[in-house]
């Protein structure tokens, strides 16, 4: 298993921007909270089923299997 940036470098930028503006939360939710702090709980749990292969819901990272 491996994780990584997408490799679109704008996208990466333009949620990377967010993600600072929003002080870690991810910028494709409405709610700020443990949940959607970045890594998001969604994607911790993509990470740990070993069927999953794609991309975390705000298309920052790419977990590969």
């Amino acid at each position: 298993m491996k994780i990584r940036f997408n490799e679109n470098e704008e996208v990466v930028r333009i949620v990377q921007e967010g993600l600072k503006e929003r002080g870690g939360y991810c910028p494709c939710r409405m709610e700020s909270t443990d949940d959607t702090k970045c890594m998001c709980k969604e994607f911790r749990e993509q990470i740990r089923d070993p069927d999953f292969e794609g991309y975390c819901h705000c298309m920052l990272y790419y977990k590969e299997k």
